[in-house]
């Protein structure tokens, strides 16, 4: 049996893995890069998820199972 721990204050939300994030990713992709999101919610065929807090977040808006749009609070 393998056990990964991660360390307190040691999240995939950062500034850098936002900054691999691009327009035209697959869900998949984006999940690999910063893990399972916190929400998600989809109207009309758009989904949106958030990673993240009110401190600190990544969201990303997905059409078709591709990123869209993505935009980052307070990751400085």
């Amino acid at each position: 049996m393998i056990l990964v721990l991660v360390p307190p204050g040691c999240s995939k939300i950062t500034q850098e893995n936002f900054d691999k994030t691009s327009a035209g990713m697959s869900c998949d992709e984006v999940t690999r890069l910063i893990g399972l999101p916190d929400k998600c919610d989809e109207v009309m065929g758009l989904r949106n998820c958030l990673w993240g807090d009110e401190k600190r977040s990544i969201n990303v808006s997905l059409v078709a199972g591709q990123v869209l749009l993505f935009s980052s609070n307070y990751l400085r």
